[in-house]
């Protein structure tokens, strides 16, 4: 017998299907959960991840899908994984995808496609989706064969995680995910035209068949691949460890890449306190030092740039947020450090230049640095002058907290009571403007990975996706998102989902019935409030649609705000989330500040 032949047998007669494979590799890399919104392209992938026990979890809307799988990436240091129907379903990713790429998230989205015959044909769903992620994901591939699936997986997980993180996709055909009987009986030869022409299209349709599924059940490694991290060498590491040795004012701006694995968060943290340097945190390094440290400086960052005479750059980009690198002393030994060669030196030939580039991981540096140091300390006297412009900043920041708002309650007033009295397990989630921003000078992460927000994007809409991953990732975490009424409405549904998957989290929504952050410039530059004003709606009665318990809090409840806050982690604790509507006033807390 032809053992080709026996082999086409087994291929054709089986009931097993891509799926499968997908599902195999993801247990093999320590993937815990999918998230998805259902579609039948991508059945069989949902089903075959549920049986060899990763959870499904399905949300309301595809970019929460993307952004719980982001929020996943970054808490639990393997790729996050989302999988989305095809067309409007994939589309519906693209700015959860792009914020992911901009936050430097290893991130796996899988999604469906028409069937490898009818791509171009005019199918349904069927759009070139490829050309859509190219621009946004590191890697991009069709699969074309079912034998192609669990190498694909394979090698879009590891380069997800390799050199500087990001997004990953893979567009899998709804015929390489179904069983042959049935992708048989859907595409196959249904009755040909006569003659020689009928002939023709029956060959090409059992070649096609035969193809697709040649060799689809051997036994094939499913094991994680090797994944790239770029080092300083010992050389960089060594010139620095001087330049920082020689320092009298040094200033380290840590940004989120610290975080990456491998380096445990823990392990830079003591590294941190072993320099005694003062620090700067952003994005998901917020928190590394814990609450109070004497070396987390978070007030008058331009003051102490402008005096330090040594500034090193731990994953920290010089874009906006540092002013394009203006806000950087010419004077000033700059040390950079980060895996990715463009955010290494962006900027750099116009406003700073680096005295020592290193494309390299910030963490893995960090140590190095601290051991090459070990015995030698930053001189007291500049971490504690900082720390005392902090303290003097911040009770004027307390100050105005004190302040009557012309109505409704101070959002500063609000925050400051959430920070004293949040769990020290909790995770922040910020998702919003002007009340965010506030919250960014007021709330304090505990430790570290316990701050969420968008990332350089800027995103609206994250909170629901971000609050569901760290929730699921630790499970016994009080997981807290800082809401704007504005950015409320683009996850407010996913307080079903919050019920549906028993996720319980605590909303804070300051409503002020508006888009603040916009119309602090909009007014006074032009004059006109126009589409920046919102109600003072409902919320809370939303959230109790969802299966939520929602509270109204205003000027009258004030004197009752700590026992309002308590109730509400009490309902958490017992599995139910919630949302606390805040009517908050306004406040020239941070006038000035602008959004572009």
């Amino acid at each position: 017998m032809n053992p080709h032949t026996k082999t086409d047998l087994t291929e054709t007669q089986s009931p097993r299907h891509g799926g499968e494979s997908v599902a195999e590799v993801l247990r093999a890399h320590g993937v815990k959960f999918v998230f998805t919104l259902v579609g039948g392209h991508i059945s069989p992938i949902l089903v075959a991840c549920e049986k060899l026990g990763i959870r499904i979890v399905d949300t309301r809307h595809e970019a929460t899908a993307v952004f719980a799988a982001d929020a996943v990436a970054r808490l639990s240091g393997t790729v996050g994984v989302a999988a989305v129907t095809a067309g409007p379903g994939l589309t519906n990713t693209v700015t959860a995808v792009k914020n992911a790429q901009m936050a430097e998230s290893p991130l796996l989205l899988l999604g469906g496609a028409a069937a490898t015959l009818l791509q171009g044909r005019g199918a349904l769903q069927d759009i070139d989706q490829m050309s859509l992620f190219k621009p946004l994901c590191k890697f991009c591939a069709s699969v074309r064969s079912v034998k192609d699936i669990a190498i694909t997986v394979r090698k879009a997980l590891a380069i997800a995680q390799s050199g500087t993180p990001g997004p990953v996709f893979i567009e899998f055909p709804i015929d390489t995910l179904y069983p042959f009987h049935l992708v048989s009986k859907e595409f196959g030869v249904k009755n040909p035209p006569k003659g020689i022409m009928g002939k023709v299209v029956t060959w090409y349709l059992h070649n096609h068949l035969k193809n697709l599924f040649a060799g689809a059940w051997e036994t094939r490694d499913v094991s994680p691949l090797p994944v790239h991290i770029p080092q300083a060498t010992d050389n960089q590491v060594q010139k620095c460890i001087e330049l920082v040795s020689r320092a009298k004012k040094p200033v380290i701006l840590l940004g989120s890449q610290a975080t990456l694995p491998p380096t445990p968060t823990d392990d830079i943290r003591a590294a941190l306190e072993s320099l005694g340097i003062p620090c700067f945190l952003g994005g998901m390094s917020r928190g590394m030092l814990g609450r109070n440290s004497p070396l987390h400086i978070r007030q008058n960052r331009s003051d102490a740039l402008k005096e330090a005479d040594l500034v090193l750059l731990a994953g920290t980009v010089c874009d906006f947020r540092l002013s394009y690198g203006r806000v950087l002393n010419r004077r000033s030994r700059i040390i950079a450090v980060n895996r990715d060669k463009t955010q290494l030196l962006k900027n750099s030939d116009m406003f700073w230049k680096p005295t020592v580039a290193i494309q390299g991981d910030a963490g893995s540096f960090l140590l190095r640095l601290s051991k090459g140091l070990k015995g030698h300390t930053c001189p007291e006297d500049w971490p504690q002058s900082l720390k005392a412009g902090d303290v003097t900043k911040e009770k004027a920041n307390r100050r105005k907290a004190d302040e009557k708002t012309d109505r409704h309650l101070n959002p500063l007033s609000v925050l400051h009571r959430v920070d004293e009295l949040m769990a020290d397990d909790s995770i922040i989630v910020a998702d919003g403007g002007d009340f965010v921003g506030s919250a960014a000078y007021i709330m304090r992460p505990r430790g570290p990975l316990r701050w969420l927000d968008p990332g350089a994007f800027g995103t609206l809409g994250v909170g629901g996706g971000f609050a569901l991953g760290a929730k699921l990732c630790r499970p016994e975490s009080e997981v807290w998102i800082i809401y704007g009424d504005g950015s409320l409405g683009y996850s407010v549904a996913e307080f079903d989902t919050f019920t549906r998957h028993k996720t319980p989290v605590i909303a804070l929504v300051g409503n002020d019935a508006c888009w603040s952050q916009i119309a602090r410039e909009q007014v006074p530059i032009l004059g006109s409030n126009v589409a920046c004003g919102l109600a003072f709606t409902d919320y809370h009665i939303v959230a109790d649609g969802y299966g939520g318990k929602g509270t109204l809090i205003g000027r009258e409840d004030e004197d009752k705000l700590d026992g309002i806050i308590k109730e509400a982690q009490k309902e958490t604790r017992q599995g139910r989330a919630t949302l606390l509507n805040v009517l908050i006033g306004k406040t020239n807390f941070r006038e000035g500040s602008i959004s572009v």
